[in-house]
């Protein structure tokens, strides 16, 4: 028997009961099922959340691995951003591998190579190691875990509904940092932080049987049509040729003015979350005074208001203009730097209270709209195109995890960072406003040229 997709509902109906008429009824309503493409995406939240202790670690090892091996922050910080600068540029490739080998084997690689780096941290005893176990395997397997794996899994599975989906897997990797964060700093101030190494990589292993069990690479695998839609799409062929794919998509992107603005402003983004807040709030509250645990406290709730703020980032997507809505974002994140050098005390005030909260709802919002720009304007190739304005998200993050610690030491406090990030927002607000819509086709059928 052959099954459709309500337009309406995306969910599986039967061409011969009521409901494929003008009218439903109550046995059809009995006989619906949930699209498979919720489930699909449930999988795929529930991994990247499992895969997010990778991302909770880094800023709680900056003190420890000072005190026990003397290495400067600067040091440190360079493992950081070689760890987020491969991140960013082994998105786009990973996407092209999943086009290649499928969804399912891509991740649960990538999720054995993080065990296998944050396990092997454990037995470092010099700086060199530090930046092959964390920064190079660690980085190499998040890459393939990035934020590309969730436009993917989008792009296959939903017609409508897509900003929605896209929010709710952005927000997994703040549901994560909920989840590890907190737990984490406990384990590195009461056990040291080879245990909290230990407990990233289990985590990341307990996932892949998970992935391989549940997660399904293209709706035609189960013979469904994708959410929104009544019109089944066949399984593409395996895509050879990965990293040429790859390469050409960036070749092409790279003529247009639309993916120079998204990379800058996602440069900027990623300089003013990962590489800043992420990498050095922790050891700059505690500078101040502060607790590590309370600071790490403080990121877990950023974690909270971020899941709410993505959601709504992605809904607020499906019904305003993208660019925008990333004019805004940018604008009220660099405000709210600005503010937080005058914030940082040895105990949690109100004002700290309520920049965690502003922050927070800021974190990732940004991703929905870049996500649907690079949808508008690269069609078919737009996950692959997102990569590279993610590579570009990771380089912003590893210049300020590097330059960050090296201010650190220069300075001996972290206010100059915080201040020209707030101005790096304002400019990145400006460059979101200029990006254009994409022209309607010619008469011809050939796209117009995307001005800048």
């Amino acid at each position: 028997m052959l099954r459709g997709v309500s337009q309406t509902t995306g969910r599986s109906i039967h061409p011969e009961s009521p409901s494929a008429g003008p009218g439903p009824s109550a046995g059809s309503r009995g006989r619906r099922r949930i699209h498979r493409a919720w489930s699909v995406a449930a999988v795929t939240f529930v991994t990247i959340i499992g895969a997010a202790g990778f991302a909770s670690l880094p800023g709680l090892l900056i003190e420890p691995l000072h005190g026990e091996f003397g290495w400067s922050r600067g040091t440190i910080g360079f493992a950081a951003s070689v760890n987020l600068a491969l991140y960013g540029l082994t998105a786009p490739f990973a996407a092209a591998l999943m086009d290649r080998f499928g969804i399912r084997k891509v991740v649960a690689c990538a999720l054995t190579v993080i065990a296998a780096g944050a396990g092997l941290t454990v037995f470092m005893t010099a700086a060199w190691q530090l930046v092959l176990c964390w920064g190079v395997l660690v980085g190499l397997g998040s890459g393939s875990m990035a934020l590309a794996f969730a436009a993917t899994v989008t792009n296959r599975w939903f017609t409508a509904r897509r900003g929605l989906v896209t929010g709710i897997l952005t927000a997994a990797g703040a549901s994560g940092q909920l989840v590890f964060l907190p737990l984490l700093s406990w384990i590195v101030e009461h056990h040291d932080w080879r245990p909290a190494a230990v407990t990233v990589s289990v985590a990341a292993l307990v996932v892949v049987p998970f992935v391989w069990l549940l997660l399904r690479d293209h709706p035609a695998d189960v013979g469904l049509a994708p959410y929104g839609s009544d019109i089944p799409v066949p399984k593409p062929v395996p895509a050879t040729g990965a990293a040429r794919r790859a390469v050409r998509a960036l070749l092409d992107a790279v003529r247009t003015g639309p993916f120079w603005l998204l990379a800058g402003t996602f440069a900027i983004c990623g300089a003013t979350t990962n590489g800043l807040v992420k990498t050095h709030f922790v050891p700059a509250a505690h500078d101040h005074g502060m607790p590590m645990t309370a600071a790490a406290g403080l990121l877990a709730v950023i974690g909270v208001f971020d899941v709410v703020g993505t959601i709504a980032s992605g809904w607020f997507t499906d019904r305003f203009e993208a660019r925008r809505l990333l004019a805004v974002y940018y604008g009220l994140r660099g405000i709210s730097l600005m503010f937080l050098p005058m914030l940082l005390a040895p105990s949690v005030q109100p004002p700290m209270v309520f920049f965690i909260v502003f922050y927070g709802l800021d974190w990732v919002a940004t991703v929905p709209p870049t996500i649907a720009l690079c949808r508008e304007h690269y069609g078919e190739d737009s996950a692959i195109v997102f990569g590279w304005v993610l590579a570009s998200h990771q380089v912003g993050a590893a210049l300020v995890a590097f330059l960050g610690g090296l201010a650190r030491d220069a300075f001996g406090s972290y206010d100059v960072v915080w201040y020209a990030s707030g101005a790096l927002c304002a400019v990145a607000a400006l460059m979101a406003l200029v990006i254009r819509r994409r022209r309607p086709r010619t008469a011809a059928g050939s796209p117009a040229a995307n001005p800048v």
